[in-house]
C-alpha cells in the first residue's frame, strides 16, 4: 500500500487549500492529540475539527462531517472512530491503527495510575480541585462546540427545528439515542424526497476528490481481509482467558461482557452507562455504585473517550474478583481485556468500511439522511452541555457555581475569542480550579 492519499499526489491538493503530512508529522500530531484530547466526544470533535479542517488543512470539512455522520450510526466511542478514519484518510491502514491507539492509550495508562491510586489510597483528594476546573472547563469546552458545529450544520428553519426536536426529545421525552438517529434519518430522507427545498444547498464532494480517486486499492478483497482479521483479533484473547483461568473466571465474564457491550454503545458513553452500571453492580458484583461514581469522576478527568469508564470497572472488578495472585497483577489484566474488548470493535467497523465513507456524500438520499442526523446531533450536544452543566453545578454552594461559571466562561472565550489552543485551556482550567477552591470560604 502506498503513502498517499487516495488520488492524491503527496503534496495534497493545493487548489483545495488542502495539505497532506508525511507519516511522521501524523504520529506527533495524534500522540499529542491522545493527551490533550478533554471534553468528551464533542470536546475532542471540536478540537479535531479546529486542528485538522481549520489550521493544518488536513482534510477538508465536507469529509470531516460526512466521516462524523457515518461514526455516529455506528456502536462505539464515535470520537476515536473519527481519528481512525482520518488516520486511514492520509496514511491507509497503518494510518488508521496508530491514530485510533494513540487516541486512546495515554488516556488509558493515566486511568490505570489514577484506578490503582484510588484502590490503594482511597479517595484522591489532591486532584479534586483541579478536576473540578477541568469539569467547568468541559462546559465552556462544549458549548463552544455546539455553537462552532450548530453554525455551520444549522443552515435552514429546518435544520434548526430538527436540532430543538432532538433536544427535547433525548432531555424531556428520554428517547433513546439510537431512536433520535432513526427518527432524524427518515426526516431528511422525507424532505429529500416531498421538500427538497429544506435541505441545504451544498452538494458536498469528497475532499482529495478527483477523476480517479475511490478507495485504496480492491476494496471488497480489503475489507474482507481486515473484518476477518479483526475478529480473529477481538475473539482469541477471549477464548485465552477461558483455555488460561477457565469459564469461571473474572477476566473472562469480562472479556465476554464488554464484547457484547460494544455492540450497543450507540449514542456514547452517557447512553451506555446505565446498562454497564446495572450490569457490573448488580448482576456481576464487580464493584460498588459508589465505585462507579468515582470512576465516571476519574474518567473526566482523563483526556481520551469518556468510555474509557469502563476500563476501570475492568480494573476494580480485577483487584476485588482477582484471578491472579496478585490483585494488582488482576486488575491490569481486568482492565487489559476491558479496554482490548471495548475498542477493537472500533477499528473493525471503521477499517472495514473506510474506503465506502466517502462515497455516501454521491448518493442525494444518503445526503439528506445525514443531513437530517447532523441536525439533530447539535440537539443532542446540546443536551449533553445542559446535563453536564446541571451535573456540575447542582450539588454546589453558591460561591462554588459562581467558581464554575467563571471559569467555564473563560474557557469559552480563551477558544471562541482569544482562539487558545486546548491543550493550554485544559491545564490553566485545572490550576485555577485548584486555587479557587482553596480561596473559597470553608
Amino acid at each position: 500500500m502506498t503513502d498517499g492519499l487516495p488520488g492524491s499526489d503527496a503534496a495534497g491538493d493545493p487548489a483545495r487549500g488542502l495539505v497532506r503530512p508525511g507519516f511522521a508529522e501524523a504520529v506527533r500530531f495524534w500522540f499529542l492529540l491522545g493527551w490533550i484530547s478533554f471534553g468528551g466526544p464533542a470536546g475532542q470533535i471540536a478540537i479535531m475539527h479546529t486542528e485538522l479542517v481549520d489550521k493544518r488543512r488536513w482534510i477538508g470539512e465536507p469529509a470531516f462531517l460526512r466521516a462524523l455522520n457515518f461514526c455516529m450510526l455506528l456502536p462505539g466511542p464515535e470520537a476515536t472512530q473519527l481519528a481512525i478514519w482520518i488516520g486511514w484518510r492520509l496514511h491507509g491502514l497503518r494510518g488508521g491503527i496508530i491514530a485510533g491507539v494513540l487516541f486512546v492509550l495515554p488516556a488509558a495508562l493515566l486511568l490505570a495510575l489514577l484506578s490503582w491510586l484510588y484502590l490503594r489510597f482511597g479517595e484522591v483528594p489532591l486532584v479534586a480541585g483541579i478536576t473540578f476546573g477541568l469539569q467547568a472547563a468541559v462546559l465552556g469546552i462544549i458549548v463552544h462546540a455546539v455553537q462552532r458545529i450548530g453554525a455551520r450544520v444549522l443552515r435552514t428553519p429546518s435544520a434548526l427545528m430538527l436540532a430543538l426536536a432532538a433536544l427535547l426529545a433525548i432531555a424531556i421525552a428520554r428517547w433513546p439515542f439510537p431512536a433520535i438517529v432513526f427518527a432524524a434519518a427518515v426526516l431528511g430522507l422525507a424532505a429529500w424526497r416531498y421538500r427538497p427545498q429544506w435541505l441545504p444547498d451544498d452538494p458536498h464532494t469528497p475532499a482529495f476528490a478527483t477523476a480517479g480517486s475511490g478507495p485504496h486499492g480492491a476494496p471488497i478483497r480489503g475489507a474482507l481481509a481486515i473484518a476477518s482479521g479483526g475478529l480473529l483479533l477481538w475473539w482469541l484473547p477471549v477464548l485465552g482467558l477461558r483455555a488460561w483461568l477457565g469459564a469461571d473466571s473474572t477476566a473472562l465474564a469480562m472479556g465476554v461482557f464488554f464484547s457484547k457491550a460494544a455492540l450497543v454503545t450507540v449514542g456514547g458513553a452517557y447512553a451506555v452507562l446505565p446498562y454497564v452500571a446495572e450490569q457490573a453492580v448488580v448482576t456481576h458484583g464487580w464493584l460498588s455504585s459508589a465505585q462507579m461514581l468515582t470512576g465516571l469522576g476519574l474518567a473526566e478527568t482523563t483526556p481520551g473517550p469518556l468510555i474509557l469508564v469502563l476500563e476501570f470497572v475492568g480494573f476494580v472488578g480485577g483487584w476485588q474478583h482477582p484471578d491472579l495472585a496478585s490483585p494488582l497483577a488482576s486488575a491490569l489484566l481486568g482492565a487489559a481485556i476491558t479496554l482490548w474488548t471495548t475498542f477493537l470493535p472500533s477499528f473493525l467497523f471503521v477499517l472495514t468500511a473506510a474506503p465506502w465513507i466517502e462515497r455516501i456524500g454521491e448518493w442525494r438520499w444518503a445526503s439528506a439522511m445525514l443531513a437530517g442526523i447532523t441536525a439533530a446531533v447539535v440537539g443532542v450536544i446540546a443536551n449533553l452541555a445542559l446535563w453536564f452543566g446541571w451535573r456540575l453545578l447542582a450539588p454546589q454552594t453558591w460561591p462554588t457555581i459562581a467558581l464554575a461559571i467563571s471559569i467555564a466562561t473563560l474557557a469559552y472565550l480563551a477558544l471562541a475569542r482569544w482562539r487558545w489552543p486546548v491543550w493550554i485551556v485544559v491545564p490553566v482550567a485545572g490550576v485555577a480550579g485548584a486555587l479557587g477552591l482553596q480561596l473559597l470560604p470553608g
